[in-house]
């Protein structure tokens, strides 16, 4: 199975579109997930949501607002609290992880590879088959 990033963007106004899906799609949302981490010296969030494979089951994507907006934990945000709402509406809940920043790698592509090792390792998501 490809299990894949797709990334939204990175700004504030791109977490309105990630809600907006969940709440067209809440029956596809397998998990939703915040990454926190410190960039660029400011506590920084990363949103995303892990959909249910497609009918075939080979690919499985994963949508995501990157570094996006302020960590809530630090700074309390309408936008993080928008987006818990759409999840807890989904019969979900946000599933938090501390990683590093997507700036200490070279490429957004090694980024989103080890956060696919991270969300394997804890099982969000299917190993490699």
């Amino acid at each position: 199975m490809i299990q894949k990033f797709i990334e939204l963007g990175e700004g504030y106004a791109d977490i309105y579109e990630l809600i907006e899906m969940g709440k067209q799609m809440p029956g596809r949302i397998k998990h939703a997930v915040a990454f926190y981490c410190e960039k660029d010296g400011r506590p920084s969030a990363s949103l995303a949501l892990i959909m249910h494979p497609t009918d075939n089951g080979r690919f499985q994507p994963i949508y995501m607002c990157r570094e996006g907006i302020p960590n809530p934990h630090e700074v309390p945000n309408q936008r993080f609290e928008l987006f818990q709402k759409m999840v807890q509406e989904a019969g979900k809940e946000v599933h938090e992880f501390t990683i590093k920043p997507s700036s200490l790698f070279p490429e957004t592509e090694l980024y989103y590879q080890h956060l696919i090792g991270i969300l394997r390792m804890n099982r969000y998501i299917a190993p490699l088959s």
